[in-house]
């Protein structure tokens, strides 16, 4: 896929144009103007583009949620030529009036801890589960499979055995610039194949909903899980890094979001670079649904905003260590909603092995499996659908303290405590 540029206007085109990953299959009907002002702007330049929308309607028009947040007045120009996209270009587009937001999309490339081997036995990351009181969890419910969590992320081993009956068909957004870094193994053409090359994306998906045949068991192993590939493989300094389109990532988002997912998880965060808050339209079109976004709040131990954990809407979740206190890494901040283990957590990998790992992506999916144990102890116990309000209030008040304040900023509302969330839920329900 060649360079393009997201366009959001202040009104709908009076044109009729196809989803970008529609027309990069078929280009047989392109569409090569968007509007007269825009269009003398890019002939001025000399390059030439294609036509296309960020976005695809939930069903066969866009619903009352996608219009509110503008998901229809946004495109995706391809240029049709490798070429570099001139910042003069940009903001001489931006100072238009019919023009509400444009940007050059972003490849981001996303640091992914390193598994440790498995030469410790899985017995020692019990500790993990029992931090956050998993077994006693369990016996109000471990999960329903009506609820449904998307992890959105660098794809999901497809074939590990702790995920039996678990996957949903997924999906995989990644469709990166040739050339434009060491890319390895799938990273050109969206597909139905959300397959794992880096690991982590595995990872956190056996910490949400293993069935515990080699490791601890998932804190919602009777849930459903949705991959969805937004992350490929780059090598840089000699490792691997997960790396994908800021745009494609949102495309991922919204499309999980369509799937009727209860829950999100962001194991991933970028920084603030300019224009419209990353992944901000699709975020606001998952709350308008109903859907909990959970993310990681960032591994570099200073006080920054990484999104979309630093969205309002978003559960952002920052690390404990083994003696639990704040992790020396995690990101933390106002943008902080929890923490939970994020260190040498024992989890699926690639080739249906196990490894240690972590981070704060690792803390990330134990809330997320939180959430949707949540959910499924008020569907499947007292028939009833708990809100995302509802689910943010409860976890914010059974919350471990780390001291007497009720918000920390680096622990948030203090450390994930499953049992008591659901014993709230319970009292609440009754």
């Amino acid at each position: 896929m060649k360079q393009h540029i997201k366009l959001k206007l202040r009104q709908e085109a009076e044109i009729e144009v196809n989803y970008w990953e529609n027309f990069l299959n078929d280009k047989t009907h392109a569409i090569t103007t968007i509007h007269s002002d825009v269009d003398k702007l890019f002939a001025k330049y000399r390059l030439p583009i294609w036509v296309t929308r960020e976005y695809r309607p939930a069903g066969k028009i866009w619903n009352q949620a996608e219009l509110i947040h503008g998901l229809n007045r946004i495109y995706r120009l391809i240029l049709q030529e490798d070429a570099d996209i001139p910042l003069q270009l940009i903001q001489e587009i931006s100072v238009l009036s019919i023009v509400e937001e444009v940007k050059i999309g972003e490849i981001v490339s996303i640091p992914i801890p390193s598994p440790k081997a498995t030469a410790m036995s899985a017995e020692t990351d019990w500790r993990s589960r029992q931090a956050i009181y998993l077994e006693a969890a369990h016996e109000y419910t471990q999960g329903d499979p009506n609820i449904v969590v998307a992890v959105l992320d660098t794809g999901i081993n497809l074939n590990h055995p702790e995920y039996q009956d678990s996957l949903l068909p997924g999906y995989d957004f990644v469709d990166i610039i040739d050339g434009a870094g060491k890319f390895v193994g799938d990273f050109l053409g969206a597909d139905d194949v959300p397959d794992d090359e880096v690991g982590h994306g595995t990872h956190v998906a056996g910490i949400i909903g293993a069935k515990g045949l080699g490791m601890p068991v998932g804190v919602v192993p009777k849930c459903k899980l949705l991959p969805v590939r937004v992350l490929g493989a780059m090598e840089k300094n000699g490792r691997r890094v997960g790396a994908g389109l800021v745009d494609n990532i949102n495309a991922g988002i919204k499309w999980a979001v369509d799937q009727g997912v209860q829950v999100i998880n962001m194991s991933l965060g970028i920084p603030h670079t300019g224009g419209g808050l990353p992944h901000e339209e699709v975020v606001n079109y998952a709350k308008e649904k109903g859907v909990t976004i959970v993310a990681a709040s960032g591994n570099d131990g200073q006080e920054q905003l990484y999104y979309p954990g630093a969205l309002p809407h978003v559960i952002a979740v920052g690390a404990v260590d083994e003696t639990g206190a704040i992790a020396k890494f995690s990101t933390y901040g106002k943008q902080v909603s929890l923490v939970a283990p994020g260190t040498n957590i024992y989890s699926t990998y690639l080739h249906n092995e196990y490894s240690f790992s972590t981070g704060t992506s690792h803390a990330s999916p134990f809330v997320a499996g939180a959430v949707a144990l949540l959910k499924s102890y008020a569907l499947k116990k007292r028939g009833k659908t708990i809100s995302d309000e509802q689910i943010k209030h409860i976890l914010k008040h059974t919350a471990d303290k780390l001291d007497q304040r009720f918000k920390n900023r680096k622990a948030g509302f203090g450390r994930l405590n499953l049992i008591d969330a659901l014993k709230l839920l319970d009292y609440k329900l009754s």
